[in-house]
């Protein structure tokens, strides 16, 4: 991922030097392991990690550099790690990686990257989720128009569109939990995972104390259908910032005007246009969640791999996991920064609601006119004819709000006076149960 969309502490996870640091510390349990067993002498363990510890600890990028030279000569990562270190940790270093194959480490060393991944899109998430709650009691009743298809439906509030909102990232957070515990799994088994060379306690000693549960068959690589859901829990978190983004992005739309993003001081929205005021930030959040969502197809593709192995998969992950998880963690700090200051207009939510003289309201009067007596078909028809002639005549001289055309209508008449029009009207009937999904979504908060 480009710098401009990285945020540090994510991309301190997948830097060279923190995987090396890992890889050590995998060994060094390993053989700690292994010592307690009689496998290798303890004397050599504690070497290992004595003298390996600061070494590793020191890791920068001359030492990374170190390292990619002897890797260009052994044309193999884990096997140039090991003799750079044995340089200088000295004879014991014959100890590490014992019985152990180049997989139980790398898969394992992934399995620390991608929690602890998770555990920052985790804190994101619960940062979103705060200011989505913040402002969907903030606007829990500011009237707003309801829209599908794009057009007019009835009325909500846009507190209601928030707390949707906050459902889905909600079900998002659990996914992301869920997925954090399916990929939380280590493997030190040896070549084809039959742990022929390795005791399996050494498995249970690194995997408890890296905070990983025991994978039950690894094949000598972790199933990669852990990894295929871990992505597709990503796609999933993309595909509502990309929901919700375009919510704004249409809400900021100049023939609607009823939110927008935050506009600095001195921020320019056009180099040719000094009016402009665009949504740059949601329309930069649909961009990132499909980066993020492009990364699940190949994590799906590399469930199958040859056997018991193959590396086909290793090529697409060094460039999914860090890229998918930084992505999605600027753009989830990104939406939480745009929805904490989105700019609401109430005034304008207000003008949109009845800029169409009162249609919005036409099931209310069919239910009504139903109730009085008319069949549904007659009522139906009325309603339609009145709301057709409403919208036909808008901003026109002859043009009449749609209670009067309803008024005008034979059937209606005949059945309803203004006084019960107005009250099949009342907006607040479109209200009334408001606060009843607000604790279906925030009571067990």
């Amino acid at each position: 991922m480009v710098p401009r969309y990285t945020r540090p502490q994510m991309a301190a996870i997948w830097s060279p030097e923190e995987r090396f640091r890992i890889w050590f510390e995998i060994e060094a349990l390993a053989a700690e392991a292994m010592a307690r067993l009689g496998t290798i002498p303890e004397d050599a363990a504690r070497v290992i990690r004595e003298k390996g510890a600061p070494r590793a600890a020191s890791i920068g990028p001359a030492e990374v550099e170190a390292i990619d030279a002897i890797e260009r000569v052994t044309r193999h990562d884990v096997i140039a790690f090991l003799t750079w270190m044995g340089e200088g940790i000295g004879p014991e270093a014959r100890f590490m990686h014992q019985g152990m194959t180049s997989s139980d480490v790398l898969d394992t060393c992934l399995a620390v990257q991608m929690t602890r991944a998770a555990d920052l899109l985790i804190a994101d998430l619960d940062a979103l989720l705060a200011a989505l709650k913040a402002r969907a009691f903030e606007h829990q009743f500011t009237p707003t128009i309801g829209r599908s298809h794009g057009i007019h439906a009835e009325p909500t509030t846009f507190g209601l569109k928030l707390a949707g909102y906050y459902a889905e990232f909600r079900r998002n957070r659990d996914r992301l939990v869920a997925a954090r515990v399916e990929i939380a799994t280590c493997a030190i088994s040896g070549p084809v995972g039959t742990f022929a060379s390795v005791d399996p306690r050494v498995e249970a000693y690194v995997a408890e104390k890296l905070g990983l549960a025991v994978e039950p068959v690894s094949t000598q690589v972790i199933p990669r259908d852990r990894h295929a859901a871990f992505f597709a829990a990503l796609g999933v978190v993309a595909s509502s910032i990309e929901r919700l983004a375009t919510e704004v992005r249409h809400l900021q739309r100049s023939e609607v005007r009823e939110a927008e993003e935050f506009f600095h001081a001195g921020q320019k929205g056009s180099s040719a246009m000094p009016h402009k005021r665009n949504p740059v930030l949601s329309e930069n959040l649909t961009g990132l969640a499909r980066l993020v969502r492009s990364h699940v197809v190949p994590a799906m593709e590399n469930v199958a791999l040859w056997h018991e192995r193959d590396i086909s998969h290793s090529s697409v992950e060094r460039v999914i996991a860090p890229d998918a998880t930084i992505g999605l963690d600027f753009a989830l700090a990104r939406l939480t920064g745009m929805m904490e200051k989105l700019t609401v207009y109430p005034e304008r939510m207000a003008e949109n609601l009845e800029g169409l003289g009162g249609v919005v309201h036409s099931q209310k009067v069919l239910l009504a006119l139903t109730q009085a007596g008319m069949s549904r078909e007659a009522a139906y028809a009325a309603v339609q004819a009145a709301a057709m002639a409403t919208w036909r005549a808008l901003g026109r001289p002859e043009s009449r709000r749609f209670r009067d055309n309803l008024l005008a209508e034979p059937g209606v008449a005949a059945v309803m006076d203004g006084a019960a029009l107005d009250a099949a009207m009342d907006p607040a009937r479109d209200f009334a149960h408001v606060r009843t999904i607000f604790d279906r979504v925030f009571a067990a908060e």
